[in-house]
């Protein structure tokens, strides 16, 4: 990369999971509770596998919607959804594994995996992780 266009600055305070995450520019301002499957109280408060989620859904949806455009396929009414797992490795290390499912209404299968392919052969977060974390990409039509 030569130049950033954009940096995002955030911040974490207190007890890291079961603390608080603010931006820079005061958009962002969460309280987070580790989930109770992972020992923490759960509860209304969000967590950094739910945020780490939220951007890779709309960054990978951004890149579903680009990719459409450039070949003049319609995808409304798309949507991504991000599931992502924490859990821990053989070695007792805490790993990620992320599925991206993008739902393409009306779309042929074959073309709507290929689509999904090529988006994430684009996609900012998915060249990040590549070859880190273990990333399932699914279409459904």
């Amino acid at each position: 990369m030569t130049e950033s266009m954009y940096t995002a600055e955030a911040t974490s305070r207190g007890d890291g999971r079961s603390g608080e995450v603010t931006s820079s520019d005061g958009v962002l301002d969460e309280k987070l509770a580790a989930p109770k499957e992972t020992g923490g109280p759960g509860g209304r408060f969000t967590n950094p596998e739910q945020l780490f989620a939220a951007g890779y859904a709309a960054c990978f949806h951004s890149a579903v919607k680009s990719i459409a455009s450039k070949a003049g396929d319609d995808v409304d009414g798309s949507s991504v959804t991000a599931r992502v797992g924490l859990g821990k490795t053989e070695q007792g290390d805490f790993a990620l594994t992320v599925t991206l499912e993008t739902s393409l209404p009306g779309m042929e299968e074959g073309k709507a995996n290929e689509l999904v392919a090529q988006a994430h052969q684009v996609c900012p977060y998915s060249n990040a992780t590549r070859g880190n974390i273990a990333v399932e990409v699914i279409a459904t039509t």
